[in-house]
This record gives structure tokens, C-alpha cells and sequence, in this order.
């Protein structure tokens, strides 16, 4: 995936999201008579620009698509002529002016929704919730959990689907407690509370990894079908054709048990039991360290195994299809459950039960741009629904200098009766500077620590 590839798909993906979110302040505006003045989309050089001979308003479009804006007529910003005063931003009621700087988060969240409803309306075949595998000395071990056991519920939450599963995981990142599971044991519905301490707090790991149970993977064969040259394996002689047999003494009898060892043991060295034409040997191997796009240090031995033709048993698999309707219901109720994780993690971050380097910028949103893209059109739409939600919420929150710290502005004064003081709004405009600033030099620090 070259580097033109990736800034294509974070265009493609911005893009349209920064243009709602704009249109969304724009549109509302133009009905409750507010005269505007531009409409642009990105920052920095103009690339293009046209003037409407009706309106007389000038959409722009820059080359930095890392955000927009529009200008509306106000008295703050310049001299207005008198007969244009009642279409003044300044002039309108404080609802009037709580309506347009709403609309654009609001826009993102209804466009989410819209995006989340065309993938819910074609039918799927997923994995059920069936558990796959128990990882030893793991919380689910631990109580009991079995393969084949079927998660019907977390914390009381019912799940169907494994992102069903993750998102209810997800909530209680950062705390110590008790998960409760709920799963159907040879038909017969249990309990299990499964033992967490700072949860998710090792984000290399996720959140089903953490308690030890895993979906069903396809069986496939330890066996070498490739070498990448200059790689660790291939360096310390081991050759195409070899069945992995264990690991540091650990029975590795599926691919998936070698790539889990592996990959956790960057520049680690490794005693790695090889069967070759009949014989056993003993190869030390010390995989290299490689960043993935989370910052996580993976090791990499330079293999690959020949898939073959992947089979799923059919009681480990569901067919989804709903209706219209149904589908509409799903999108929004999914739009609500990422808004309110979204919120809670931010909460969860002020508190330090979530470390900032979880905070991502626009280098790791265009990598994971790019990789969705890669994977196909119903991910990458997944991913700019997600992103999205997070524009909305983002916005929405009571920060100075974003759409949330005016909302908070202009109800103060709806309630009170006059505009909180210019002294008050300045002030608050510097800790937003400071905050929002901070949080961007944060986010470029984590993604540049990701490469």
C-alpha cells in the first residue's frame, strides 16, 4: 500500500464528511434567513473557488481537507450595512443560533446512520457467538467457559454478533470488577463472572483476547508453503515444507497457535521444534519487531502457510437479513451505542482509566483509510461511518473553539436573558486553544510513536 494510495482513501473519506458537516451549518442557516457569506471545504491554498451570481455567496475548495467552514454575515467580524443587519448571525435568537451551529454534528450522526443502514441491508452470513477456543490461564478458563459454549449476553446486554460482543466489552475498558457473561451450555443457560483488573488497558490485546476466549478459526496446517527472503526464518535455515511442531516447548498444532506466539514475542529468541522429511529439529529463530498501526510492536517470522479451501462448521454459522425497517432500527441503535462508547471513553480518559496514547490523528486515520479501503468497499463505508459518529460527538462536546463550546454559550444566554460577557468568551477561547492544541500536538506525538 503505497503512500498516494493511502492519501487518496483519507481524501475520499474526509472529504465528504468535512463537506455534511459544513453543509449541515450552511443549509440551516440559508431557512432560518441567515445570509452567508463562504462555504469551504479544506484549508490552506485554494484550489478552486466560484461565485454565485444569484447568492452572491463563494464556495472554496483548499488543499488541506482537514476541516471547512462557513461564514456567515456577523457584526463581530466586520461592518455589516444597515439594511443587511437582520440577516446577521449576531442578530438571531439564541435558538436560531443553536439550530445552525447544531446542525453540522447532527448531520454526521444522521449521516452515520444512513451509511450503517445500506450495510445492514444486504443479507450476511457471519460467525455466530459460539466460543472457538479458551485460552489458557485466562479469566474465562479460569470460570469455566467452554468451546462451543454460545454467549447470548454481557453484562446483562444481549449479543448476537461478535462486534455485538466487542462493543459490550468495550464499555468497561480501564475498570477492575467483574464481567458477567451469559452463555448457553449444552442448552442449558449459565452465569459466569469473569475476573477483570484494568481492563483493555494493554490496547496490544483485544478485549476477547483479554478474557481467554476466542471466535472459531478453520483449522490449518503449521506447515511452511513460503519464506520471506531476508527474514528471521529463513535466515536460521528453516525451509518450505517444514511442519511447525512447538514453540519454546508449547504444542502448536494449528497456524493460528503460531502466528499468536509469534507475533508476541518481537526480538525474542525462539526454540522452534521443525518436523523435515520425518525428523525433528531445533531451529532458534528471534522473530523481528514490527509496528502495526496501533503502535504495537509485533514479531514477524517471514512465513506463510498454504490456506487451502476454508470450511465453517454450520452450527458455528448464522444468516442475518432484516427488512428495511429493521435495518433502519439497527443503524440507529448502532449510531447510539458508538456515540455513547465514544462519550464514555472520553470520560474514562479524563479519569486515566484510559491512557491518552489511545488518542489517534490524522497520520492513523489515513493509514486505516487506506487499509479499509484495501479490504473493500463495505469496510471502508464502516470506517467513514465510524468516523463519522466521531466528528459528531466530537464536536458536540463542551470544549471552546468547537461546536459543543458555543452550544454551551448560546444556552446560557437563552436561560439567563443576555450573552455571556465578551471577557468570559474570550477567556474560554484560550483554554480551548490550549486544550484543543495540546490534544493535536498529542495525537501527531502518538502517530508519529506508531510508525
Amino acid at each position: 500500500m503505497n503512500v498516494v494510495f493511502i492519501v487518496l482513501a483519507a481524501i475520499f473519506l474526509l472529504g465528504p464528511l468535512i463537506a455534511i458537516h459544513e453543509f449541515g451549518h450552511y443549509w440551516v442557516a440559508r431557512r432560518l434567513g441567515v445570509k452567508v457569506l463562504v462555504y469551504s471545504i479544506g484549508f490552506g491554498p485554494t484550489l478552486f473557488k466560484w461565485t454565485s451570481k444569484k447568492t452572491k455567496i463563494e464556495y472554496k475548495l483548499s488543499a488541506l481537507p482537514l476541516g471547512g467552514y462557513v461564514k456567515m454575515l456577523d457584526e463581530r467580524e466586520g461592518q455589516v450595512p444597515t439594511e443587511d443587519l437582520p440577516y446577521a448571525f449576531n442578530r438571531q435568537s439564541p435558538w436560531k443560533r443553536i439550530a445552525i451551529v447544531a446542525a453540522g454534528p447532527i448531520i454526521n450522526l444522521l449521516f452515520a446512520i444512513l451509511l450503517f443502514w445500506l450495510l445492514f441491508l444486504p443479507t450476511q452470513e457471519q460467525l455466530n457467538t459460539k466460543i472457538g477456543k479458551v485460552l489458557p490461564n485466562t479469566p474465562a478458563a479460569e470460570v469455566g467457559l467452554n468451546v462451543g459454549d454460545q454467549v447470548i449476553s454481557v453484562d446483562r446486554t444481549a449479543v448476537s454478533t461478535w462486534e455485538g460482543l466487542n462493543f459490550a466489552l468495550v464499555r468497561r475498558a480501564g475498570e477492575s470488577g467483574t464481567i458477567q457473561v451469559q452463555a448457553e451450555h449444552n442448552g442449558t443457560l449459565k452465569l459466569y463472572n469473569l475476573p477483570i483488573s484494568h481492563f483493555l488497558q494493554n490496547q496490544s490485546v483485544s478485549s476477547i483476547e483479554t478474557l481467554g476466549f476466542l471466535p472459531y478459526r478453520p483449522k490449518i496446517d503449521p506447515v511452511v508453503s513460503q519464506l520471506s527472503e531476508g527474514g528471521a526464518a529463513a535466515l536460521q535455515g528453516m525451509q518450505v515444507n517444514d511442519r511447525i511442531v512447538s514453540i519454546n516447548h508449547v504444542l502448536t498444532p494449528d497456524w493460528f497457535d503460531v502466528v499468536d506466539i509469534v507475533q508476541k514475542s518481537p526480538e525474542k529468541l525462539l526454540d522452534i521444534q521443525v518436523l523435515r522429511q520425518g525428523k525433528l529439529l531445533n531451529l532458534q529463530v528471534m522473530p523481528q519487531g514490527k509496528r502495526d498501526d496501533m503502535g504495537n510492536v509485533i514479531g514477524m517470522l517471514g512465513v506463510q502457510s498454504h490456506m487451502g479451501k476454508l470450511t465453517i462448521p454450520d452450527d458455528y454459522k448464522q444468516v442475518i437479513k432484516y427488512t428495511p425497517v429493521q435495518a433502519f432500527t439497527k443503524a440507529v441503535n448502532k449510531t447510539t451505542e458508538i456515540s455513547g462508547m465514544m462519550l464514555n471513553s472520553v470520560v474514562k480518559m479524563i479519569r486515566g482509566l484510559i491512557g491518552l496514547e489511545n488518542l489517534s490523528g490524522p497520520i492513523t486515520i489515513a493509514k486505516v483509510a487506506g487499509q479499509s479501503a484495501e479490504m473493500g468497499w463495505q469496510t471502508f463505508i464502516s470506517f467513514m461511518a465510524l468516523m463519522s459518529v466521531s466528528l459528531g460527538i466530537l464536536n458536540l462536546l463542551p470544549i471552546p473553539m468547537l461546536d459543543g463550546g458555543h452550544l454551551v454559550y448560546y444556552f446560557i444566554e437563552a436561560i439567563r436573558g443576555k450573552p455571556v460577557s465578551e471577557q468570559v468568551q474570550l477567556i474560554g477561547l484560550k483554554i480551548g486553544m490550549v486544550l484543543l492544541g495540546s490534544m493535536m500536538i498529542l495525537a501527531l506525538f502518538n502517530d508519529f510513536m506508531r510508525l
